[in-house]
């Protein structure tokens, strides 16, 4: 009697449960839909973002085909801020203070210069000893005194040694020569091959002159800025533009300074795809579909092949070629390119998209995907129900 008692009491306690977990059930059904986490926004979400007005959109969707990755191909890239027009005409033969020069004088005569040969002839020319410039600016020449040949190039400085001479010497001809010029060199720091500081000469005035001979950049030039100080202005390009395009190899001057850094161009990769993650795109050129394989292709059980979406802010005179009418931000006009990889040729378009530093691909799930969720989702509760139900069986008989 007891133990029928005490069924009919464990009944009337673990039905109202059974009853409020089916209602809990029910209502954890009718707003799975809006409840259940998603790896990210859904394709419709996306597409609805770039119809809203004009005011209130933040974004441009732009359809993938393959007449407009040829329009993007062919524009050319334009860097935000480029060396052409910083060339310099400023002298590379001055000569400064700390400078070595060399000194040759010839006299026709022979009466101060020169030595005698066997003969009685003069030779009538004479090398001096290299000597650096003083802080004064001044060299050290024999019957002249101290001449002051600072600020001068090698002819001026010839040409000031000549005069300090006349009346002592008839006529004499004067060479000077630049063994050392520390006044007249560029300093090379950050990731070069050798950084230190290089003398500029006529074949080696250039900046791609002088990256040569300071053993270039350590990593591929793709990676890599190059930042050129002078006179305490600063403008940093790419590496590979100075190597590619002719107007941004400009002529440098004493006392520029090129720091050379690593900065590795990547790419992220967030949804229904291989892999999460953000990788360097590496040297050369990386089109969708390189980036695509490189972490693994889109899943096949989750992600909408009609939909492969590519984040980026693109540059003001691309969206016009485009027919964008979005406005820009400082970084560029926020546009999502689209691409249907369930047609045969989208992976054609997918070969010739070339992707950009910053690019962000997402693949969004399938409408089935995201059902299979919820289906998971109710199944774990209605087990949990079931196994109550049983629970409640077992004690009542």
């Amino acid at each position: 009697m007891a133990s029928r008692n005490q069924g009919q009491f464990q009944g009337a306690v673990i039905l109202p449960m059974m009853r409020a977990l089916l209602l809990a059930a029910a209502a954890a059904a009718l707003s799975a839909c809006q409840s259940l986490p998603a790896s990210g926004p859904t394709g419709r979400a996306i597409a609805a973002g770039a119809r809203l007005d004009q005011g209130a959109q933040t974004y441009a969707m732009v359809s993938l085909d393959f007449a407009t990755t040829e329009r993007l191909r062919a524009t050319p890239p334009r860097l935000l801020g480029g060396l052409a027009g910083s060339g310099s005409v400023a002298p590379i033969d001055i000569i400064g203070v700390g400078d070595v020069v060399a000194v040759s004088v010839y006299e026709p005569g022979g009466a101060l210069f020169g030595s005698r040969g066997p003969m009685g002839a003069s030779s009538g020319r004479e090398t001096f000893p290299a000597q650096p410039v003083d802080r004064e600016g001044r060299i050290a020449v024999p019957y002249a005194g101290r001449v002051r040949i600072a600020g001068l190039n090698t002819a001026e400085a010839a040409d000031a040694i000549r005069r300090a001479l006349t009346g002592m010497v008839a006529n004499p001809q004067v060479v000077v020569n630049l063994n050392q010029s520390l006044s007249n060199s560029v300093t090379v720091l950050g990731d070069a091959g050798s950084p230190g500081r290089y003398p500029l000469s006529p074949n080696t005035a250039d900046l791609l002159g002088v990256l040569a001979i300071s053993g270039g950049s350590r990593f591929p030039i793709d990676d890599t800025q190059l930042t050129l100080t002078r006179q305490g202005r600063s403008l940093t390009v790419p590496l590979a533009a100075v190597t590619r395009l002719p107007d941004e190899n400009i002529r440098l001057q004493p006392g520029d300074q090129l720091l050379l850094q690593h900065r590795p161009r990547r790419i992220s990769t967030f949804g229904a795809l291989g892999a999460v993650t953000q990788r360097d795109m590496g040297p050369g050129e990386l089109t969708l579909t390189d980036a695509l394989a490189s972490v693994g292709g889109l899943n096949p059980t989750a992600a909408d092949a009609r939909m492969v979406l590519i984040f980026r802010f693109e540059r003001p005179e691309v969206a016009d070629m485009l027919g964008i009418a979005q406005a820009p931000t400082p970084r560029g006009v926020p546009v999502v390119y689209r691409l249907n990889l369930a047609e045969p040729e989208g992976f054609f378009i997918a070969n010739n998209f070339v992707m950009q530093p910053d690019d962000v691909i997402y693949a969004p799930t399938t409408t089935t995907a995201e059902l299979r969720k919820f289906f998971e989702f109710v199944q774990t509760i209605t087990r949990v129900v079931y196994d109550v139900q049983v629970a409640s069986t077992l004690n009542v008989n």
